[in-house]
């Protein structure tokens, strides 16, 4: 039976007051819990939600805790939103100590966002991307600080074919879509994204990581399964097919923005167990792991995804 990788008690003793933390996707699963602990050790958490609304219903729960929290809109699906976010978030705090790229979709219906990028590769990868480039030099200036990108075991691909990134053809202009292989891409490019992050900002203080949270019962899998099975039906079986609960799925990346040691290993890839690996020995995770796709270790793909990405959303570097 799986395991599920904890965090030290004691990382949760840490006093966070007057930290700042960005987690987009906070109004539920991982990235609500993620929020709940750092606001329960005094940070002050902007959970970056599509649905203000849900945000501010799930953020009640906070009023009491001993740090704060606020809702603010901002939708991945539009590079507009991204730009909005960023330059609210920028004229009203002067620090960010950890920003938590975790909102995601997954197996979607062919689409498209608003600016024309196939629906997953724009909301898991490409408006996380260009949110990040905005809110950098903010980061920097906050170090240490540290970026954790949330991938999933779905970007090593299958035992047949590792996970890859199809730089010429992105959008699934010239190939036929396929649900679960778009998702595979994006949440590939979310490693990479990681990898090439720690590379640019080697010396600055700022870490960067990938993470798999874990099968989390969470809203998630609605397009592959109706929700009510995953969290009514399989919760008995929870234990065998390693599914968590929010907080269970918020402990990797709550393990990559407190430990000591986590920024020894920037760029790495830290995992909780999964049976979906399609090798046993990498099932139980680890914090960190290498990752078995060799895809996720190229650094050439990495800084050649950088360029195409800044190319796609228009941002400009300035030095």
């Amino acid at each position: 039976m799986p395991k599920t990788l904890m965090c030290d008690p004691k990382l949760f003793k840490k006093d966070l007051s007057d930290q700042v933390y960005i987690v987009t996707g906070a109004n539920s699963g991982a990235g609500f819990a993620t929020t709940k602990q750092l606001v329960s050790q005094g940070a002050h958490v902007v959970g970056a939600c599509r649905r203000v609304g849900a945000g501010e219903e799930a953020f009640a729960e906070f009023a009491a805790a001993k740090g704060t929290s606020e809702v603010m809109a901002l939708d991945l699906a539009s590079l507009d939103s991204v730009k909005e976010f960023a330059k609210a978030f920028l004229s009203k705090h002067k620090r960010l100590d950890g920003l938590v790229n975790n909102a995601g979709i997954m197996a979607c219906p062919e689409g498209k966002t608003e600016n024309g990028f196939e629906t997953q590769f724009g909301v898991n990868y490409l408006g996380h991307f260009l949110l990040t480039e905005r809110l950098l030099e903010q980061l920097k200036e906050s170090a240490p600080s540290r970026i954790v990108c949330v991938s999933s075991v779905a970007h090593v691909g299958s035992r047949k074919q590792a996970g890859e990134i199809h730089l010429d053809d992105l959008n699934y202009e010239n190939r036929d879509y396929d649900k679960m292989e778009a998702y595979t891409q994006s949440k590939l490019a979310n490693v990479l994204h990681a990898l090439n992050l720690s590379e640019r900002l080697a010396g600055t203080g700022v870490s960067a990581f990938s993470v798999h949270p874990g099968w989390i019962r969470s809203p998630l899998a609605q397009h592959v399964m109706p929700v009510w099975v995953q969290n009514v039906v399989m919760k008995p079986f929870s234990g065998p097919l390693g599914m968590m609960s929010w907080d269970e799925g918020a402990q990797t990346t709550l393990h990559c923005l407190l430990d000591d040691d986590a920024p020894n290993h920037s760029g790495a890839y830290y995992s909780q167990n999964s049976i979906l690996y399609p090798n046993k020995e990498n099932r139980a995770g680890g914090w960190p792991m290498p990752s078995p796709n060799p895809n996720a270790h190229d650094k050439a793909l990495a800084q050649n995804l950088y360029e195409k990405s800044l190319e796609l959303v228009g941002h400009k570097v300035t030095t």
